[in-house]
């Protein structure tokens, strides 16, 4: 390849990603007005519906270790279903330092802090570096081939660089797209729950 060859390559995979991401934002613009108008009873329903179908699925049953998130208001909440859970089996919750995510137990409410975030996480030093057996993910929106744009900082997709763990994405029926514009290092889950739709 000649030098002027190279330099329009990369002038157009600029143009592609800068394409990527200014879809990304209007997407999380879109996904930010839809959840505005959504009540908090419609939240509690809608998780109810979601964590129904999860407690059903054989990943679930069988998981001893499972990944969460703490969710905050804007998300499908997770406070119920954690406490629930924490009594039979292992949760873990992620702590972003950084750039990296890490991951600690949650033993507890009244063990989580505030991070500067403005996420609750789990007041421990002690960092969980053991198997996970699943993953249940929040994202901004999800599309039908499973792949998930997140709020922007890839601390999930660099966790799931070369980690062998079942990863499902949920969220509103809203947040479930046609299709969502990815990079190449964004990672699919491998599978998507929302209150109507199960994609697998």
């Amino acid at each position: 390849m000649n030098k002027l060859s190279s330099i329009i390559n990369s002038l157009t995979g600029s143009k592609k990603k800068t394409a990527v991401v200014s879809e990304k934002e209007k997407i999380r613009n879109y996904i930010r007005q839809r959840k505005q108008v959504v009540t908090e009873t419609d939240k509690s329903l809608d998780a109810q519906r979601v964590f129904d179908k999860i407690e059903l699925m054989p990943e679930f049953e069988e998981a001893h270790t499972v990944l969460l998130y703490w969710s905050m208001p804007d998300e499908l909440p997770t406070h119920n279903f954690i406490v629930k859970w924490s009594k039979r089996k292992q949760i873990l919750l992620p702590v972003v330092k950084d750039d990296d995510m890490l991951i600690k137990p949650f033993s507890g409410k009244e063990d989580l802090k505030r991070s500067t975030f403005g996420i609750w996480e789990p007041d421990s030093q002690k960092e969980y570096m053991n198997q996970i057996d699943l993953v249940i993910a929040p994202g901004i929106a999800f599309d039908k081939n499973k792949s998930r744009l997140g709020r922007g900082k890839g601390y999930y997709d660099r966790f799931f660089i070369n980690k062998r763990i079942v990863k499902i994405g949920v969220g509103f029926d809203f947040q479930l797209l046609e299709s969502v514009p990815t990079h190449q290092f964004d990672i699919k889950m491998d599978k998507i729950i929302t209150p109507s739709f199960s994609i697998e």
